[in-house]
C-alpha cells in the first residue's frame, strides 16, 4: 500500500503546460467579459427602454432570457466540452458571443433583443465552465492551481463591478447598442489568442452520451430558475411558479438518480461525497447570492435616492472590486497559513459583517457606510478563490467539466436566488414602510399609490403628475427604500452567518490545498 501511494503522484501528475500562464490570461479575460456583460445591461436598460419601448413583460424577458438559457445549458455544454474538446467548446462560445453581439445592429424591436440575449446565453454556457475546467487541466501543481484560481476569482469579481462603470462610460458617448458591440472586437482577439495559446483537453474515456439526461438537465434547470424568478416577482402562491417548481423537482430528481446509477453520467454528483467539495460549492452559492442582491439594490439606491448617473453609480460601486481584487490573489496563501477552513468560513463571515453594516449603522444610511460595507463584502468574496480551488482539486482531471459545471451552476442559481428572493424581501420591507392609505391621503390616486408601493422607480414616475406638491412624497418613498435597505442588511447578514457555520462544520479541519490527493 505504501509503495503504491509513493508512486501514484509520479504517474498521475502530468508535467505543467509551458504556456499555462499565458493561457490563464486568455481564460480569465474571457470570464471578465462574460461577467461584465451581465452588469453592463443593467446600466443600459433605461436607454434601451426609451428607444424600443418594451412592455413590462418584454423588459423582464430581456433581463431573464440570458440567465435562463445559460443555466439550462451549463451541464450539457460542460459535458460536451469534456467529450468533444474543451478548447473547441470555448472557441465556439467566443464565436457565438461575438456574432450574436454584432447582431444587435439588426435589432429593431424588443423581441429581437430577447432573442439576442437568449443566444448570448448559449455562448456563455460554452465559455464559463470551459474556463474553469481548463485551469484544472493546465495547472497540475496544486499550489499553482490555487494561485490561478485566485486570478480567475478576481476576474469574476472585477467583471461584476466594472460592468456598470464601462456601461456608464459607453452610454455617455454612444447608444445602448454599444453595450453589445463592445464584445465583438474582444471576442475576435480571444479567438486568435485561444487558437495560439490554449491546448486541447478532453476526457479520454467519456462513455456513451446520455440523451435523456441532457433533456432532463435542460428542462429541470430552466424550470427551476424560472420558478425562482416568478416567486420573486409574484410571491410564493403564484401558480405558474408552483407548476415550474414541481416540474423542476421531478425532472432534476430523475436526472440526479439517473446520474448516480450511470458509470458515465453527464454530471458527476458523486463528487458531493467529499465534504470539502460540498463546502466549496456552498461557499460559491452563498457568495453569489449576496453579490447579486446587494449590487442590484445599491445600483437603484444610488441612482434613485442619491441622484447619481450611471457612470457615477458604477464608480461608487468600485470598492467591492478593489477589496476583492486585493484579497482574491492572496486567499490561497492565507489558506496555507491559516487553513482552508478558516479562509472559507472567514470570508463568508466578513461578507456577513458587511451586510450588517447597513443595519447597525445609525440612520440614514449614507455613502460612507455603503463604501465600508462594500469593502467588507468584496474582501469576503476573496474566499471564492479558495472555494474554487477546493472544488476543482476535489475532482480528477477527467471530471473537471462536471466540477466546473457544478460550480458555475452554483453561481447562476445563487445570482438568481439572490435577486429573486432577497430582492423580494427588500420589496416587502419597502411596502411595509409605505401604507397605501398614507399615500392616498397625500394626494396620490389609488392606482398611482399601488405603483408607488411596487418599486421606487414606479413611485418616482407616479408622483410626476403632482408637480411641486410631490416633494414630500418623494422624500417619503426614498426614506422607505433606504430603510428597507437597512433591514435587508440584517436578513442578508443572518444568511451569511448561517452559511459560515455550515461551511465551518462541513470543511475538514486538516484540508490542505497543496496536496492534490486530499
Amino acid at each position: 500500500m505504501a509503495v503504491h501511494s509513493t508512486r501514484r503522484p509520479e504517474r498521475s501528475t502530468p508535467a505543467p503546460h509551458p504556456k499555462r500562464w499565458a493561457a490563464l490570461a486568455v481564460l480569465s479575460s474571457s470570464l471578465l467579459l462574460i461577467v461584465m456583460d451581465i452588469t453592463i445591461l443593467n446600466v443600459a436598460l433605461p436607454a434601451l427602454s426609451a428607444d424600443l419601448r418594451p412592455t413590462s413583460v418584454e423588459l423582464l424577458w430581456i433581463l431573464d432570457a440570458y440567465s435562463l438559457v445559460l443555466s439550462g445549458l451549463l451541464v450539457t455544454a460542460s459535458a460536451l466540452g469534456d467529450r468533444w474538446g474543451r478548447k473547441k467548446a470555448l472557441l465556439l462560445g467566443f464565436a457565438v458571443f461575438g456574432l450574436v453581439s454584432a447582431g444587435v445592429l439588426l435589432a429593431t424591436t424588443s423581441a429581437h433583443v430577447v432573442l439576442l440575449r437568449a443566444l448570448l446565453g448559449i455562448g456563455g454556457a460554452l465559455i464559463m465552465p470551459s474556463t474553469l475546467s481548463m485551469i484544472r487541466v493546465l495547472f497540475t501543481d496544486p499550489r499553482e492551481r490555487a494561485t490561478a484560481l485566485g486570478v480567475w476569482a478576481t476576474m469574476a469579481s472585477l467583471g461584476g463591478a466594472l460592468g456598470p462603470v464601462l456601461g456608464g462610460l459607453l452610454l455617455e458617448y454612444f447608444s445602448w447598442q454599444s453595450a453589445f458591440l463592445i464584445n465583438v472586437p474582444i471576442m475576435l482577439i480571444a479567438i486568435a489568442a485561444g487558437l495560439i495559446l490554449l491546448p486541447e483537453s478532453r476526457n479520454p474515456s467519456p462513455g456513451r452520451w446520455d440523451a435523456l439526461g441532457t433533456v432532463l438537465s435542460i428542462v429541470g434547470m430552466t424550470a427551476l430558475v424560472y420558478a425562482i424568478k416568478q416567486f420573486g416577482k409574484h410571491g410564493v402562491t403564484d401558480p405558474v411558479a408552483l407548476v415550474c417548481l414541481a416540474a423542476a423537482a421531478g425532472t432534476l430528481g430523475w436526472f440526479v438518480v439517473r446520474s448516480l446509477r450511470r458509470p458515465d453520467p453527464l454530471l458527476e454528483f458523486r463528487l458531493f461525497k467529499g465534504k470539502a467539495f460540498s463546502a466549496g460549492t456552498l461557499t460559491a452559492l452563498t457568495t453569489s447570492i449576496s453579490m447579486a442582491a446587494i449590487m442590484l439594490l445599491l445600483a437603484q439606491w444610488m441612482q434613485l435616492v442619491g441622484g447619481y448617473g450611471p457612470l457615477e453609480t458604477g464608480i461608487r460601486l468600485l470598492p467591492i472590486a478593489i477589496s476583492s481584487g486585493i484579497v482574491s490573489p492572496l486567499a490561497p496563501r492565507l489558506a496555507e497559513i491559516f487553513g482552508a477552513r478558516t479562509v472559507l468560513a472567514g470570508g463568508l463571515a466578513t461578507t456577513g459583517l458587511g451586510y450588517f453594516m447597513f443595519y447597525a449603522w445609525p440612520s440614514p444610511v449614507g455613502y460612507a457606510t455603503v463604501a465600508v460595507a462594500l469593502l467588507l463584502i468584496g474582501a469576503g468574496m476573496g474566499s471564492l478563490a479558495v472555494a474554487s480551488a477546493v472544488i476543482m482539486a476535489g475532482a480528477p482531471p477527467e471530471k473537471a467539466g462536471s466540477a466546473a459545471a457544478i460550480e458555475e451552476t452554483s453561481y447562476e442559481l445563487g445570482a438568481t436566488f439572490g435577486i429573486a428572493v432577497l430582492g423580494s424581501v427588500a420589496a416587502v420591507m419597502y411596502r411595509a414602510e409605505l401604507p397605501r392609505a398614507d399615500l392616498i391621503a397625500q394626494g396620490l390616486p389609488g392606482p398611482a399609490a399601488d405603483a408607488a408601493r411596487e418599486s421606487l422607480a414606479g413611485a418616482l414616475e407616479a408622483v410626476k403628475s403632482l408637480g411641486a406638491s410631490a416633494a414630500p412624497i418623494v422624500r417619503e418613498v426614498q426614506a422607505a427604500f433606504t430603510s428597507s435597505l437597512a433591514l435587508f442588511g440584517a436578513v442578508g447578514g443572518a444568511l451569511m452567518l448561517a452559511a459560515t457555520v455550515a461551511v465551518w462544520l462541513l470543511t475538514p479541519r486538516d484540508l490542505d490545498l497543496s496536496d492534490s490527493h486530499h
